[in-house]
């Protein structure tokens, strides 16, 4: 069932998702070649709670403040002590904040160091699919239409859209009605109406869309072992307008 929120739950919303804008604002720049993905998980997980809020992630049982997802890792990569994030990696930082129950969610592809140009193109791309796809996220439309413009975009590059996870519903829970696929989908379309509030997030990789759960059963990797990019924001859609609400440059 989607649940539309009122006025006084989106304010909550968007407090979380401006600590989080926050909180990748003062992170990303701290990332650097030679450090763990562990040591990268603690600057989320030291300012979240320093800030009030607790890591959205933990009410899943996942093992981290952020899934940090390198090179051919899609999404759900564990923080670790012992993977070391290396000059020339792609590195996806999937971050949610649980502020007095109301959460945010968002992610950053951050290019350390001398990433490949076909990798760099491939991340300004999924921005591209982002763009798209949130000003397809208007009142009147359907989620198909967002699914549809993120798909067009990633196929005129001839990239690989990732059809076994996509966006979701979001706010009073990490994950909530409805699903927004990032490729054409034969499954439920609503339309999308005031209220909604929507976690939107183009997973694109450089070669073959198809990927497969490493045994950790959290990791997600592409099957050809090429890399991925992943850029996410949660949005809230009003009459007239649709308001990204982990928008980095927000007002305030």
């Amino acid at each position: 069932m989607i649940h539309l929120k009122n006025s006084e739950e989106i304010e909550g919303i968007r407090k979380s998702c401006h600590l989080l804008a926050d909180c990748f604002n003062h992170c990303i720049p701290l990332v650097k070649a030679g450090m763990t993905t562990r040591e990268v998980d603690d600057l989320f997980v030291d300012f979240i709670k320093k800030h009030g809020g607790k890591p959205a992630w933990y009410r899943e049982n996942f093992d981290g403040a952020a899934c940090i997802s390198i090179n051919d890792e899609v999404i759900h990569g564990i923080p670790s002590k012992k993977r070391i994030i290396k000059d020339g990696d792609i590195v996806s930082l999937d971050v949610g904040i649980d502020l007095n129950g109301y959460i945010s969610d968002s992610c950053h592809s951050v290019l350390v160091g001398n990433v490949p140009q076909e990798v760099r193109k491939l991340d300004e791309v999924t921005l591209e699919c982002l763009r798209v796809g949130i000003e397809a996220c208007k009142a009147g439309n359907r989620i198909s239409d967002i699914s549809n413009a993120v798909y067009e975009i990633a196929k005129k590059h001839g990239y690989g859209v990732v059809y076994d996870y996509c966006g979701h519903g979001v706010g009073l829970d990490v994950h909530e009605d409805p699903n927004i696929p990032n490729c054409p989908s034969s499954g439920p379309n609503p339309r999308i109406k005031p209220g909604m509030v929507l976690a939107i997030e183009p997973m694109i990789n450089l070669g073959t869309a198809d990927v497969f759960v490493e045994d950790d059963g959290w990791t997600v990797k592409t099957c050809d072992g090429k890399c991925s990019a992943h850029e996410e924001h949660t949005v809230a859609v009003f009459e007239d307008h649709t308001e990204i609400l982990t928008d980095l440059n927000y007002k305030k």
